[in-house]
């Protein structure tokens, strides 16, 4: 028996890459699985749901499971009709795992305003707005006296934690679904939701030649994270890469100064005491 033995799964962005690692472990271990990915890319064109149809075969195929979905979680009306498959093939929804997204790679000051709304579209509102559904079907169960014991898993990057030259955009929206991740972690809590995010190393992965292992590691956190031994975990980012789990600590409070009314001659002086004390910030990828 898997450890997500009949555990109520949407995987978005499921058609390709780590999304679909995802569904396919998460199937393994025993889930009934929403295979969600519209087939097209940027998210928001009309897409034929071939690539998710095409994992759900092979899960079914491998005697489990799965639906496919072809709705666009970019969408409010795309993202309520995702939920609902769940509820409506499978009676219920324990875990959400948001991993819909492109990259559209260029400097900044080559970067078009498209090139900016897709991205930060697929990733950030594509991570919300299930979220924002499947949160609404969670907190009815739990003001009917049935809290779920239900997950959420998105996805940030190594990037997004760190940086990375010439993905201003992937960067942005991956930075803003760690933050995200944190605030629905306290949000959700009392529903009985657990959120965490998974954030793959994925450029150090391809340059290594081993991104096949690293969507398996990530599958595989995805699943233990999915299932219910992880309810003690919520609010972290997990990342993972190059054959190994880390855990992202985020920003927290550093050296600080303080005083009853700051002149601005002293400005200067105090944050040199502040840069003193703190440790030099992670490169960006692409730099030294």
């Amino acid at each position: 028996m898997g450890i997500c033995e009949g555990r109520v799964v949407v995987v978005t962005g499921a058609g390709r890459g780590i999304g679909r690692a995802q569904a396919l472990e998460l199937a393994r271990q025993g889930a009934k699985v929403v295979v969600n990915d519209p087939g097209t890319s940027p998210y928001g064109a009309a897409g034929d749901g071939g690539p998710a149809r095409e994992v759900a075969e092979e899960i079914r195929a491998r005697g489990g499971q799965a639906v496919a979905s072809c709705d666009d979680v970019t969408d409010w009306d795309g993202a309520e009709r995702l939920v609902k498959t769940a509820l409506s093939a499978f009676g219920g929804l324990d875990v959400l795992v948001c991993g819909a997204g492109f990259t559209r790679d260029r400097a900044l000051v080559a970067m078009t305003e498209g090139d900016w709304d897709d991205v930060i579209r697929a990733h950030l509102k594509g991570c919300f707005l299930p979220m924002r559904h499947a949160s609404e079907h969670w907190r009815e169960r739990a003001a009917a006296g049935h809290p779920a014991d239900a997950r959420v898993i998105t996805t940030s990057s190594g990037a997004g934690l760190y940086g990375s030259a010439g993905q201003g955009n992937y960067v942005a929206a991956t930075a803003g679904i760690a933050a995200l991740t944190h605030v629905a972690a306290a949000e959700l809590g009392p529903y009985g939701v657990t959120v965490n995010a998974v954030a793959p190393g994925a450029s150090r992965d391809r340059v290594a030649g081993t991104a096949e292992a690293g969507e398996n590691d990530a599958a595989a956190l995805t699943a233990w994270l999915g299932s219910a031994g992880s309810r003690h975990v919520t609010g972290r980012v997990f990342e993972v890469g190059e054959g190994a789990i880390s855990l992202a600590t985020g920003w927290r409070q550093g050296p600080s100064a303080g005083g009853d009314k700051w002149d601005r001659a002293d400005v200067g002086a105090a944050v040199a005491g502040l840069l003193a004390h703190a440790p030099v910030p992670v490169p960006v990828y692409g730099f030294a």
